[in-house]
């Protein structure tokens, strides 16, 4: 009898939980989710990451993992289906993939600025200010919340968007977004870390020497899949 109360109690409190996230007040959740990130100096996690092209109908899958550092410090590691390693260092970003042997270089202000992934996961896109902020109806797992988000000011790379957040620590642990055309790339996060001790050595990249650089390629024509 007593193993039977303590599994309903646990069941009783998982509820309790999930209705209390699922109730959470949009714009106030949308604010913790803001001072959170706005307090963290950097965060890991592992990714899987699913891109629909809504011409073809076709969804590639990739997983990975994911390291920031601020201001601006990104390491965005592919591993299936082929190895890509994106660097967004302190002076310039590189986009390397190890089977082509091929290294691409751009900007730093031109992939932060234009990159709604990541301008999500390194704090740059403000919900607050920068989202029209509802409750989604998706469903959410226990002790998440999940936030439809409508820019205030759209653009081809961005029409809609979708967070799911932890309501106990008041972190993202998915984000969906669509474009002007229809097409989605839905992000989930796994064994997010907060705040771990990262060497800036990890956000410098040297291509090899047997690579082919593209220094300073045009982001116009290839689209970064982060």
């Amino acid at each position: 009898m007593r193993h039977v109360l303590l599994v309903l109690t646990l069941i009783l409190g998982l509820a309790q939980t999930a209705q209390a996230a699922q109730t959470a007040d949009p714009a106030q959740l949308a604010g913790r989710i803001q001072k959170k990130y706005a307090a963290l100096t950097a965060f890991s996690a592992e990714f899987s990451q699913a891109i629909r092209n809504a011409a073809s109908g076709e969804t590639e899958q990739r997983s990975g993992s994911f390291v920031f550092k601020k201001p601006t410090l990104v390491r965005w590691e592919t591993v299936k289906p082929e190895k890509e390693l994106l660097i967004v260092g302190k002076d310039a970003v590189w986009d390397y993939f190890e089977e082509d042997k091929e290294a691409y270089r751009y900007a730093v202000e031109e992939i932060i600025n234009s990159k709604t992934m990541l301008r999500f996961l390194t704090g740059k896109a403000n919900l607050t200010e920068d989202f029209v902020v509802s409750a989604a109806k998706d469903e959410a797992g226990p002790s998440e919340a999940a936030l439809l988000l409508v820019p205030r000011e759209p653009e081809p790379g961005l029409v809609m968007a979708k967070v799911w957040v932890d309501t106990t620590t008041d972190m993202i642990v998915r984000i969906y977004i669509q474009d002007f055309y229809a097409n989605t790339n839905d992000l989930k996060l796994a064994k997010i870390v907060a705040d771990p001790k990262l060497s800036d050595s990890l956000f410098a990249f040297t291509p090899p020497k047997d690579a082919k650089v593209h220094d300073n390629a045009p982001l116009k024509g290839r689209e970064l899949k982060p």
